[in-house]
């Protein structure tokens, strides 16, 4: 029952919350936002209005237009380029520096939602594209497993009934 439980609780902390809130999930990969967040760490990041982000907000940004690589520091001051378009400045929590470019509007991906330890490896390993079937697999597999507890915990109560009824 335990293992069942953990199971639902986690299915819905990686997979349901992040889907109904229309977040991304990411994985940290490096050691730029440690300790508080090593590598290994599953991020839910919420989709946030650029204009509502503020210093201190960890957020996720696109490297380069066009380009899947992205990656998660912490704002850590604002910027505008000549034409007035505001700016991110960020930084790694464990690094020294200040990022070399600023993050402008349509790169950011999202800001913190949550994060979960040591998930993001089990994450990667099931893959982005199977998480789907992975998820349908547990599913199929917690369903069985309950109906086996229900199966047994009926048969016992009848095999009870029937020795008090002899006795």
């Amino acid at each position: 029952m335990a293992a069942m439980l953990i199971a639902l609780f986690a299915a819905l902390v990686l997979i349901v919350v992040p889907v109904v809130t229309g977040s991304h999930t990411y994985t940290v990969l490096t050691n730029s936002m440690a300790p508080k967040f090593p590598p290994g760490t599953f991020l839910v990041m919420k989709p946030a209005p650029f204009g509502e982000l503020k210093y201190g907000d960890v957020i996720t940004f696109q490297l380069y237009s066009g380009k899947p690589e992205v990656e998660t520091h912490r704002i850590v001051g604002f910027g505008a380029t000549q034409a007035g378009e505001k700016t991110l400045i960020t930084r790694g929590d464990n690094n020294g520096a200040n990022d070399a470019e600023p993050v402008r509007e349509i790169q950011v991906k999202g800001k913190l939602f949550y994060a979960v330890p040591q998930v993001g490896f089990v994450a990667n390993a099931l893959g982005n594209a199977d998480r789907g079937l992975w998820t349908t697999l547990a599913a199929m597999g917690l369903i069985g497993y309950g109906s086996v507890l229900v199966f047994k915990s009926v048969r016992g109560s009848r095999r009870q009934a029937a020795l008090s009824k002899s006795g």
